[in-house]
């Protein structure tokens, strides 16, 4: 198995412990691998991260990739990307993951360019797959399927690299399980080569300010959305009056931000976040693509 180009998942962390779209992407990657036959790989890129690489073998990895350096503490782009393309290149996966975090969406777009690689971003599901080219009929075997909404949300596109390798792709956060983890899974460390140049340390991080968010969309369990069809930021009152009264959270069409109804922070759906409530209600809302691909 090891022999085979293995499936890979870059995982960002913050402040030594791994997102939660890293770890939804690990248990995704573990379903990919199985079906693919081969061995599902980690990236894992900071500074005395190496306590936070043991865990992610609970959650189906069997190696990790471990690039320490006080350079990797915070995340920069240059420097990322250097190590992350010469793991790349020492590993050769077939199918490389980022979250469609501003990291994920910063990051591989510049792995693709130097790699000559495909990216498809913002996905919503990953499948494997056989595929047939229209031009000449020439077939494919255990390709990533790469889904995502197209065309403003009006289709869901499957997309295809068949030639390039690795295929790549961004995956948003949300739409992925997380499974529970399995603490008796074991893998190895493969410690990564680290070495700047002056050029790729031009950029300083003096300071770093942390904003929470003021809405918590992610964790809620009933949500009570508005859409355009409320009519006005006056009536949406009442859509935080239902929320109140359930014990929700409120949430929002782009429309209804658009106007100036609520915040950006309210915002779900394919533009905004995707959420995984018990109970949504929608209000004054169309779209029924979009707030499919919400998570819902």
């Amino acid at each position: 198995m090891a022999e085979k180009q293995p499936v890979m998942v870059f995982i960002e962390q913050d402040d030594g412990r791994p997102v939660d779209v890293s770890l939804e992407l690990l248990c995704k990657g573990r379903e990919l691998a199985d079906q693919l036959g081969v061995e599902l790989g980690a990236m894992l890129l900071g500074d005395g991260v190496g306590q936070a690489a043991e865990t992610l073998y609970g959650y189906g990895c069997d190696v990790v990739h471990l690039a320490e350096h006080p350079e990797l503490k915070l995340y920069r782009t240059l420097p990322y990307a250097r190590v992350v393309c010469e793991i790349i290149r020492k590993s050769n996966p077939q199918i490389v993951l980022y979250g469609a975090t501003h990291v994920g969406r910063d990051l591989a777009p510049r792995i693709a360019s130097e790699l000559k690689a495909g990216l498809t971003a913002d996905c919503t599901d990953l499948q494997t797959g056989d595929y047939v080219a229209t031009d000449g009929g020439k077939e494919y075997k255990d390709l990533l399927y790469q889904i995502r909404p197209a065309f403003g949300g009006n289709i869901i596109a499957t997309i295809v690299c068949p030639e390039h390798r690795p295929q790549m792709a961004t995956v948003r956060e949300g739409v992925m399980k997380i499974s529970e983890p399995d603490p008796s899974r074991k893998g190895k460390i493969v410690p990564a080569e680290v070495a700047f140049n002056d050029n790729e340390l031009v950029l300083e991080i003096l300071h770093r300010d942390r904003k929470e968010k003021s809405v918590n969309l992610k964790a809620a369990s009933v949500i009570v959305s508005g859409g355009a069809g409320v009519g006005s930021a006056e009536n949406f009152q009442l859509v935080y009056q239902l929320a109140h009264t359930l014990g929700g959270v409120v949430g929002a069409s782009r429309s209804a931000v658009d106007s100036g109804f609520v915040g950006k922070d309210h915002q779900v759906g394919q533009t905004g976040t995707t959420v995984r409530p018990k109970l949504y209600i929608a209000c004054g809302i169309s779209g029924a693509v979009q707030r499919a691909n919400s998570g819902l």
